[in-house]
């Protein structure tokens, strides 16, 4: 069965907590077209804050995506792998992974917040949005509102 990741990040810093720099920070979008070439492993998008949250897209294999996958009984068992622990904000008990059934797809975020070790820089931030889908898509299946939905977003103060 095919299975289509694609893996979001964006990278920001305290300038874009506040004002217009967070208003263009939350207007990115969690979800992109895919590329028209097929894939061979993740559609990966990052948007940092330096580029004024400008797109910028690769692929990368499966293996290097912060998402666990395993087809069983015809289902696909989906979970977000935790990048740093000491990143994470204070967040209730992880939720356990979710199985899609062909022709689902869903949508995983999960934020982190640091600051450098010795606190001489300010904080820096990263949201993780993993859009999944289990079956055949087209190359707009990520701009629809997906079957399920997990936010582990975690206040960053």
């Amino acid at each position: 069965m095919d299975i289509t990741v694609q893996w979001i990040r964006t990278y920001w810093t305290k300038e874009s907590r506040g004002g217009e720099a967070a208003a263009r920070r939350n207007a990115a979008p969690t979800g992109f077209p895919l590329p028209p070439s097929p894939l061979t492993g993740a559609h990966c998008v990052r948007m940092d804050e330096e580029d004024a949250f400008a797109p910028r897209e690769t692929g990368r294999p499966l293996r290097d995506v912060g998402v666990s996958l395993r087809e069983q009984d015809r289902r696909l068992r989906v979970h977000a792998r935790v990048g740093p622990l000491f990143g994470l904000p204070p967040r209730p008990r992880r939720p356990p992974a979710v199985r899609l059934r062909p022709g689902q797809w869903m949508r995983w975020q999960l934020n982190y917040r640091f600051s450098s070790s010795l606190g001489i820089r300010g904080w820096s931030y990263w949201l993780d949005t993993f859009n999944v889908a289990y079956g055949p898509v087209d190359r707009e299946v990520f701009l629809a509102d997906p079957t399920l939905v997990v936010d582990e977003r975690g206040p960053v103060r």
